[in-house]
């Protein structure tokens, strides 16, 4: 680079060698030097980025008032950015006096100054000059404390001035001014303009100043802060995270705040939910860094990482995680199946373990291993905290059981069992007799159940063989089971029956008498009663004597049916009798129903035993809202009447009913209670009204609900089935268990491979639970699905799935092939019989068109009134002919001209 002169120098002093002027150079054992003249140029900084990167010179700039940072200002100075760690270059060239290399010194100075320094002025005023580094030829050079090593003169020849100095390994202390001063010995003095400025900014990534502690304890509702300071060039902004979530600087709400600039994040009452990791980042535009302090409840064990419902294949391995927090940190994980210690239980034995973290793992699982899994975690302090998880094992359909002999009854209905174990559930069951495949959709009286099981609707002699049962589901099949010998023999019948009726008073004793006998080679059946609706017997009050029953002191309770059955290896045979205890108080009413307006509410119900013929029974309503404790009467009237309406009722709300019966004995049982919602009451605002217009009759539109309100929602239908009947398919389903009365009307979606669609054309009435199919797809796995409609509402049933047989997709075609055949010979036929009719009927006017010509024939030749004919015989028929048929079959856009026969 060119020389030039000193921006700070006058024109005239880059041509002078005569003026020069004493100086004093630092440290004080140098010699006092005269400088004569000199000028020095612009410098510049290079940061030197890496070893293999050329510093690249910028110069500084120059006023056109010649000022510089001795002589006017430091507007001159160059002002150099450097990085921590890394190298700058000060550029400082040299121009001798006119030109002439002469001896000079080389003196580096920085200015340090007390950090109380506000002003720019007032730092140059109070700073001390520090020489970091002289340089004289041939004599040793001189560094600084603290700069040894670090600076130096740039090698001659590179594109630097000769008086350039290199600083390596940046400090943040090297931050500052710096003057290159260059003396020129054997020079008159001359005004002091000596010197160029440099000014450092050492720019640093961030350091932590202040961290919280790794690991904190606190107690639920302790109050902590956590601070975080940082320092570097720029100043790092500080970020807090709760996890992987950020903290809001600006949040108010909750109990995690941050203040003090970032520095300090404060969390008051602390809760289970504010246990965790935070982490301090500091950042700026030189780099980032973190730190994550651990907030941990001192005291007993929290779960932080809970199991979670698994569903596995055997044979697979499956993991439960169960990662805990506490204080101290000596955590122990207990794990427990369905209650017991997995380490206890001698199936899991082998196959559990319970690593350091706190997992569970199983390996590998089986079909038995399905169910609940408990993790329990403590450390001696509190109680133990728990979290559960179920684990679900799927794995190919089985036969768990084959009994070598199963039994039918002849004439009676009769089942072989499959005893089948299958989850995902059962898709369908393959039969063999007698070594060869079984086809039950194809026999009669065989139907397969839901199980697998083979139903025999009349058992005959015919179905005594040996049979197998294989099952299959979405994973396959173990294979098949063992044979299983199927003998038919007849079932046992009764000797003594009881009677159709026992009608006794309270108080009294009934014996109903029950015996029977197995047939040849059978055993003897055992008897055993039973009440038809599964209530249990009195046992305090009963006796058995072979098969009959003996029962004292009859209360209002020991009315209703009773079972005899009798049982033998064969079958099991029922016979019932009713129990009638007389002269006690009504039972319950039963099959309560109603219907709702928006201010009432007509209830009806099935009148119960009313305690004998002698007893009337009087019925009285108890009705509440819901939600409310006590409850309000009203007798029915007349009396007897077991349907009433009860007025006044708040609409659009939900009450509950139970009726109770009384006679002479007193009042009876209560009835089931029966809940039922009034219907909305309907506002009719100014757009539902339209107004007349002169003499017109003014309609008023029908009221519509307020669509403000969503309006009610029933529950989901319930026990959704298919089964296949002899028309077709029978879908059947149960009503809703709560707010049934809400229903407007059911819809069936169903699908296949694709969308789900809906099943039925028109709306199914809420009172009708079943719809029949009958036409599917055989071989197809069809999905259904039940959607009970309230108002804009609904809810949908469960999805169930139905596997069509491929016996029935066979009967479709052969279906379809003989109907088509017959279709086919149907129209040959009517086509046949057409043409016939058309032919006739075609003849019979050409004969009757022949007649009439001939005719008149044969007047013109006996000498009638007309002398010649207008009509040839062959035309005149043609024409005829023509006209006739067009007036038959009415060809359109076609007309006859009848003067000349032909179509226009």
């Amino acid at each position: 680079m060119g020389m030039r002169a000193h921006p700070r120098a006058s024109p005239s002093d880059s041509a002078t060698s005569s003026s020069s002027y004493p100086i004093h150079l630092r440290p004080s054992s140098l010699f006092l030097v005269a400088l004569t003249g000199f000028t020095l140029t612009s410098a510049l900084l290079q940061t030197t980025v890496s070893a293999n990167t050329v510093p690249e010179v910028v110069e500084t700039s120059e006023d056109g008032a010649g000022n510089s940072a001795s002589g006017g200002g430091y507007q001159d100075a160059v002002h150099i950015t450097a990085i921590l760690g890394e190298s700058v270059v000060f550029n400082c060239q040299v121009e001798f006096p006119e030109g002439h290399p002469v001896p000079y010194v080389l003196q580096w100075e920085k200015k340090v100054t007390s950090p109380k320094s506000r002003t720019l002025i007032e730092y140059f005023l109070k700073g001390v000059d520090i020489p970091i580094y002289i340089w004289y030829e041939s004599y040793p050079t001189h560094s600084a404390e603290g700069y040894e090593g670090r600076v130096g003169r740039v090698p001659a020849g590179s594109n630097y001035g000769a008086a350039s100095l290199n600083l390596t390994d940046i400090r943040e202390s090297d931050q500052g001014w710096y003057e290159c001063k260059v003396v020129f010995l054997n020079r008159s003095p001359k005004p002091p303009k000596n010197g160029t400025w440099f000014h450092l900014d050492v720019h640093a990534p961030p350091r932590f100043a202040v961290t919280p502690d790794d690991i904190i304890y606190v107690n639920l509702g302790d109050a902590i802060i956590l601070t975080c300071q940082a320092v570097g060039t720029p100043t790092p902004e500080i970020l807090w995270y709760k996890e992987a979530n950020p903290v809001d600087p600006t949040a108010t709400v909750g109990n995690i705040g941050i203040f003090n600039d970032g520095t300090e994040l404060r969390i008051s009452n602390i809760r289970h939910e504010d246990i965790g990791d935070y982490t301090c980042i500091a950042r700026n535009g030189e780099g980032q860094i973190s730190h994550t302090a651990r907030v941990i409840v001192a005291g007993g064990a929290v779960i932080m990482v809970p199991p979670i419902n698994q569903t596995t294949q055997e044979g697979e391995k499956v993991q439960f995680t169960c990662e805990a927090k506490a204080l101290p940190g000596n955590v122990t994980v207990k794990w427990y199946r369905e209650g017991a210690p997995v380490t206890e239980l001698a199936a899991l034995e082998t196959r559990v373990n319970v690593r350091k973290d706190g997992a569970l793992v199983i390996n590998p699982v089986i079909p038995e291993d399905f169910g609940q899994y408990l993790c329990e975690v403590s450390n001696g302090i509190g109680e133990p905290q728990s979290a559960s998880a179920y684990l679900n094992v799927e794995y190919p359909a089985r036969v768990t059981f084959t009994p070598t002999v199963q039994y039918l009854p002849f004439r009676l209905a009769g089942v072989i069992q499959c005893y089948i174990k299958s989850n995902p559930p059962l898709q369908y069951v393959t039969w063999t007799k007698s070594q060869r495949v079984l086809e039950p959709y194809q026999i009669r009286d065989v139907v397969v159940m839901n199980n697998g099981s083979l139903l025999f609707t009349r058992v005959n002699e015919n179905h005594q063989g040996q049979y197998t049962c294989t099952p299959y589901n979405a994973h396959g099949t173990k294979g098949a089971s063992g044979p299983m010998e199927v003998i038919v023999k007849k079932p046992p019948i009764f000797t003594i029956q009881p009677e159709a009726m026992y009608q006794k008073k309270v108080g009294e004793t009934v014996e109903m008498q029950c015996d029977a006998v197995g047939a040849e080679s059978t055993k003897k059946p055992t008897i055993q009663w039973q009440k038809r609706d599964g209530s249990p017997l009195p046992k305090d009050r009963l006796k058995m004597d072979g098969g009959n029953l003996t029962i004292e002191g009859l209360r209002r309770s020991d009315f209703g049916f009773y079972q005899c059955v009798a049982t033998n290896e064969v079958a099991s045979i029922v016979f019932s009798t009713q129990l009638v205890v007389e002269g006690t108080q009504p039972h319950a009413p039963y099959n309560l129903s109603g219907s709702s307006t928006e201010f009432s509410v007509t209830l009806g119900w099935m009148p119960g035993y009313s305690g004998g013929p002698d007893y009337k029974q009087d019925y009285t309503i108890w009705y509440r809202e819901s939600g409310v404790t006590d409850w309000s009467t009203i007798p029915v009237t007349p009396s007897g009447s077991t349907q009433v309406t009860i007025n006044r009722l708040a609409p659009g709300s939900t009450y509950e009913f139970q009726v109770v019966g009384k006679n002479s004995l007193g009042e009876g049982m209560m009835s089931k209670i029966f809940t039922i919602r009034t219907l909305d009451l309907v506002l009719l605002t100014r757009e539902d009204v339209t107004l007349p217009v002169q003499n017109t009759p003014a309609p008023i539109q029908p009221a519509v609900a307020n669509n403000g309100n969503p309006g009610p929602t029933a529950g989901s239908p319930r026990n959704l089935t298919v089964t296949e009947v002899d028309h077709g398919f029978l879908i059947t389903w149960m009503p809703p268990l709560e707010r049934s009365f809400d229903i407007h009307h059911y819809e069936i979606k169903y699908r296949t491979d694709g969308p789900w669609k809906t099943l039925n054309k028109a709306q199914i009435r809420p009172e009708d639970t079943h719809y029949l199919v009958k036409n599917l797809v055989g071989g197809r796995t069809y999905y259904f699905r039940i959607f009970a409609h309230a108002g804009d509402n609904y809810e949908a049933s469960e999805e169930v799935k139905f596997s069509v047989p491929a016996r029935v997709k066979h009967k479709a075609i052969t279906a379809g092939v003989v109907g088509g055949f017959l279709f086919f010979v149907v129209a040959i036929i009517l086509s046949v019989c057409a043409v016939k009719i058309c032919n006739k009927r075609k003849r019979r006017k050409q004969e009757k068109a022949y007649n009439m010509v001939a005719c008149r024939i044969s007047d013109a030749r006996n000498g009638s009134g007309a002398t010649e004919s207008q009509v040839p015989l062959k035309k005149t028929v043609e024409s005829e002919s023509y006209r006739d048929y067009e007036s038959v079959f009415i060809i359109p856009g076609t007309s006859v001209d009848t003067n000349r026969g032909n179509q226009t």
